[in-house]
């Protein structure tokens, strides 16, 4: 079986031949490219300055030695040594290691492990900072989750803080989940000078089954079960370190990731506490010092890593998988740190030539274990490589070029090997060839129409549930569902509308309280969809949603002129949002928004928050501070 071995000083592996890159691919891309001109052109400009800089020595040989030695006063004698008198590499640690996430409890003792292997490969690593990183999953409903979306600003301003004392040769970044992987990469794009690699923990094993979670959260929703019988089966699903092993965002999150060539071949999906996770995290140590080097042919810093086509790469592989609506917004907010400008309508485009080829939950059955037992990540890039749908001559952290991404690591005794993944499924219910999708189109869709533009997640949506038209109930947050849920008021058809949730209002929470409630009235028999200007994430399920409605009520969207009763049309097939209202009806209108728009929110810190608030760009330009800023500043 063919394998390769990553490091410079092995031949590289030989590289299948391609179809040639698919129209609409290729188009997207040059879209991407031609509206990015001027701003890329001054993001690589100020990049080649920094490499200029560093081309004269490593990094710290500009600073003075009273900065130098505080920077290395804490270091062992040997590696002072190595750091005053020697071109070591200094690898930056960036982490978010917390108890919280179950995710990123494994960081705890990476930090270790990467001073081991990058000390063995001749370098000297460093703890430079840490990011906050809270979990979605514990805040869901809960006043912090208002926080959610801003933390990704504030763990981007985190990671350039830890980056800024100049020191540093190389970054290793310890972030998984929803905002927080996101916004390291957004703050490292600041730097875009030093190569990066992502070092992931891995998914916990698989706990009790998705169907059955989501049926006990249903029937708790309905009364029908007891607080004790939920949370144990809560405490059943996620039982351990490690990813949650939903397809939500932070699975997302690392599938995009290594995609784009961020993360070491065909490690992001393998279990923490195991020889082979081990081994991969010291093999991203060892590779961080040897993409370090400018002299090696695969130096690989993150600024030029990141282009057009590994952001093209990261889309398409989301789309291929039915992953989050989260990464709508961050990918936009990525493109933007590098100067790209990535609109919605790019994900649109692609979506139309990307086939649907896995069903992992909420799209499906199946966790992703499931995925990575079928063929995983290696098996969904060798066939959008031979389907012309990825970028094959792109720069990852693995050397150059996407067929490295055909591998997956094994362990041959005690040394790390690559060999080719599947080339078959193993499970036709999970993945599936390019010649035999689940769809022929991506797992989403972009609408617009009267009442602004939007996201809906459709791989996981039944056909009959891709139109819906029904009377509009108007809410302002999820309590006020909740009540009417409660009281009997929307046991009808009905396209419930949740507003004020954007990013400027209150922060832009996931709306994940009202999943079990709509599935109930759906499973009634209901037409039933969802419109907000909220969001509602990979967990998005079988109820139809148009969310990240933009522009937000709050900020002059149309939401905020939509009465009970207005019919509205939620079309997934021809791409609409619409009111069923005359225009001259809908603008003679007066916004109606609820005492949230104004308010000054306290409590759990949102209070600290405002300027963020206020200062964030639509959901359609990433939802971000620095989306518009560093497009300005660019």
């Amino acid at each position: 079986m063919p394998s390769f071995t990553i490091s410079t000083t092995h031949p590289p592996l030989t590289h299948r031949t391609t179809a040639p890159l698919n129209a609409t691919v290729a188009t997207a891309t040059e879209a991407i490219r031609a509206r990015s001109t001027t701003t890329r052109a001054a993001y690589l400009e100020r990049l080649d300055g920094e490499l200029e800089r560093a081309s004269q020595g490593r990094r710290r040989s500009g600073l003075g030695c009273p900065n130098l030695a505080h920077g290395m006063a804490a270091c062992s004698p040997e590696h002072k040594l190595l750091m005053a008198d020697s071109p070591a590499a200094d690898v930056a640690i960036v982490t978010a290691y917390n108890d919280v996430l179950s995710a990123h409890q494994p960081f705890e003792t990476y930090p270790a492990i990467l001073r081991q292997a990058v000390a063995q490969a001749g370098g000297v690593a460093q703890v430079a900072g840490g990011v906050p990183a809270m979990c979605d999953g514990v805040t869901q409903g809960r006043r912090g989750m208002e926080l959610s979306l801003l933390s990704r600003e504030i763990i981007a301003m985190s990671t350039a803080v830890a980056l800024s004392h100049e020191l540093f040769d190389a970054v290793l970044l310890l972030g998984v989940c929803d905002k927080i992987a996101p916004g390291m990469l957004i703050g490292t794009l600041s730097f875009g000078e030093l190569p990066t690699l992502f070092v992931p923990s891995g998914p916990m094993p698989s706990g009790l089954g998705n169907a059955e979670k989501t049926r006990i959260r249903e029937h708790f929703a309905a009364g029908e079960v007891s607080r004790r019988e939920l949370l144990e089966a809560e405490s059943k699903a996620y039982h351990s370190p490690g990813t949650c092993t939903f397809y939500g965002t932070a699975n997302s999150n690392q599938m995009v990731l290594e995609a784009m060539g961020l993360h070491l071949p065909g490690s992001t999906f393998i279990t923490p506490g195991t020889c082979l996770r081990q081994a991969l995290t010291e093999c991203a140590g060892r590779r961080a010092v040897e993409i370090a080097d400018p002299s090696s042919p695969d130096f690989a810093p993150v600024g030029r890593l990141v282009d057009e086509r590994a952001i093209v790469n990261g889309i398409v592989t989301l789309l291929a998988t039915g992953g989050s609506t989260n990464l709508t917004m961050h990918l936009v907010a990525v493109a933007a740190a590098a100067g790209i400008r990535v609109t919605w309508d790019d994900f649109d485009a692609l979506s139309t030539a990307v086939p649907l080829l896995a069903r992992v939950y909420p799209n499906g059955g199946a966790d992703i274990n499931h995925f990575q037992a079928a063929g995983g990540l290696g098996f969904v890039i060798s066939q959008l490589l031979d389907a012309g749908l990825l970028h094959p001559d792109v720069l990852t952290v693995a050397g150059a070029g996407l067929d490295r991404y055909r591998y997956e690591p094994r362990l041959d005794g005690d040394a790390l090997a690559w060999v080719e993944a599947p080339t078959q499924s193993l499970d036709h219910e999970v993945l599936r060839p390019v010649t035999n999708p689940f769809t022929a189109e991506g797992g989403l869709k972009i609408l617009g129409g009267n009442l602004g533009r939007a996201v809906m997640k459709v791989s996981s949506l039944d056909e009959d549930h891709h139109v819906i038209q029904a009377p509009a109930r108007v809410f302002d947050d999820q309590e006020q569902v909740h009540a009417a849920f409660t009281r009997g008021e929307l046991e009808r058809d009905v396209v419930v509308v949740v507003r004020e949730q954007g990013p400027r209002a209150n922060g832009m929470p996931e709306l994940h309280k009202l999943t079990p409630l709509l599935g109930i009235l759906q499973r009634r028999g209901h037409r039933v969809a969802l419109v907000t200007d909220g969001r509602m994430s990979g967990a998005s399920g079988r109820v139809p949603i148009a969310m990240h409605v933009s522009p937000e009520a709050a900020d002059g969207g149309a939401l905020a002129l939509v009465r009970d009763g207005d019919l509205i049309r939620v079309d997934s097939v021809h791409g609409t949002l619409e009111v069923d209202l005359p225009e001259a009806e809908l603008s003679s209108r007066t916004p109606q928004l609820s005492w949230r728009a104004e308010r000054v929110a306290y409590g759990v810190g949102r209070e600290l928050m405002g300027a963020l608030r206020a200062a964030l760009a639509p959901a359609e330009q990433g939802a971000g501070v620095g989306t518009a800023a560093l497009q300005t500043a660019l």
